[in-house]
């Protein structure tokens, strides 16, 4: 991608996803996800109806008289944004391509990070870590991940959900709020990796799909190629028995992925590329608060 259109879809970019985390997202984000715990701010005097346990003794004992800890909520977060690079992505028959969803809705909860004063990391993943931005603040660093989610180059067109769990495990020592973008067209079962990566951090998907995964149109003969593997087939969509299979291979899909979810106790939402995504992520943002 040349520069000057480079600079330009980023520009357009930053500017819908700043309006939205502004204007939209701000306290939800605030209240969906929380701080480490719980800081020590300041003391002041005993109030009828606060807690005796959070009485200092030893301002008390200078003052002869009551004195308490006031303690504040630490907001500051470390969000790590795992976005999937492979060929699957680059796919779309409706609005837009599955990945161009991906960098809006990732834009969007960086944005909303920033504004609550959050540093954010990305590892975009393939079946192999691609790309690792460790995690920092500010607006420069949120333009130079939207740059590289729009001009970057994968090496793999395959996919591996463990890989990126397991590096996102063993790379990040503190716990962070971890978002994985992907359309989880994933071969092998991820569940383990999701469980312990859970268990140490706060862990939610979001799943983007094209509608035409979900049901095949009636159009007679159609080429199909495994944007992954590469493999190409014809099939005819004409034949309701085809369409009707392709529509329980979806749904058996959808409900192992639900599943899989579920046991490992992470939030997640679907979204397809002829939605809005805002109204999608507030409610999951709402699920949460």
């Amino acid at each position: 991608m040349e520069t000057q259109e480079l600079l330009k879809k980023v520009r357009k970019i930053e500017i819908k996803a700043r309006g939205l985390s502004a204007n939209i997202f701000a306290g939800q984000y605030h209240s969906a996800f929380k701080g480490r715990g719980m800081a020590f701010s300041e003391v002041r005097e005993y109030q009828f109806g606060d807690d005796v346990r959070d009485i200092d003794w030893n301002v008390t004992a200078r003052f002869h008289r009551p004195y308490v800890k006031v303690f504040e909520e630490e907001r500051e977060l470390t969000v790590m944004l795992l976005i999937d690079v492979s060929g699957s992505l680059d796919f779309g028959t409706q609005r837009q391509m599955k990945c161009d969803m991906v960098t809006e809705i990732a834009a969007t909860i960086a944005f909303s990070a920033i504004q609550n004063n959050d540093k954010i990391g990305v590892v975009f993943f393939s079946d192999r870590i691609e790309k690792y931005i460790p995690p920092k603040k500010g607006r420069k660093h949120i333009l130079y991940i939207i740059r590289e989610m729009l001009d970057f180059k994968p090496q793999s067109k395959r996919t591996d959900v463990r890989g990126a769990l397991e590096f996102l495990t063993s790379v990040t020592k503190r716990r962070c709020t971890a978002f994985i973008l992907s359309d989880f067209y994933v071969r092998e079962d991820f569940l383990q990796p999701l469980t312990i990566c859970n268990r140490k951090h706060d862990v939610v998907a979001v799943q983007v799909y094209d509608p035409r995964a979900r049901q095949l149109p009636d159009v007679g003969l159609m080429k199909v190629v495994d944007a992954e593997t590469g493999y190409e087939q014809y099939i005819d969509t004409s034949s309701r028995r085809l369409r009707q299979a392709h529509e329980r291979y979806w749904n058996n899909r959808q409900a192992l992925l639900r599943e899989t979810f579920n046991k490992s106790n992470v939030d997640s939402v679907s979204i397809a590329t002829n939605e809005d995504f805002v109204k999608s992520l507030l409610l999951l943002f709402k699920q949460r608060s």
